[in-house]
């Protein structure tokens, strides 16, 4: 029975998260993309590499 509350709380949540405007600081924002690095390597391609597995079948799964 106490579901409506419960529901009640998840709306008035998902509304003001929806609704949720916070104050943007344009300085602090420039400041960081302008020190971004631009030739940035991806930082995930060795773990690529090394687990990279091809998923084939092969012909006896089929069957």
């Amino acid at each position: 029975m106490g579901r409506g509350r419960q529901k009640a709380k998840h709306t008035k949540v998902a509304r003001e998260l929806k609704y949720f405007s916070p104050a943007t600081n344009y300085s602090e924002l420039e400041r960081e993309l302008a020190s971004g690095h631009l030739s940035e390597e991806d930082r995930w391609a060795d773990l690529a590499d090394k687990y990279n597995v091809d998923d084939e079948d092969s012909e006896d799964d089929d069957k």
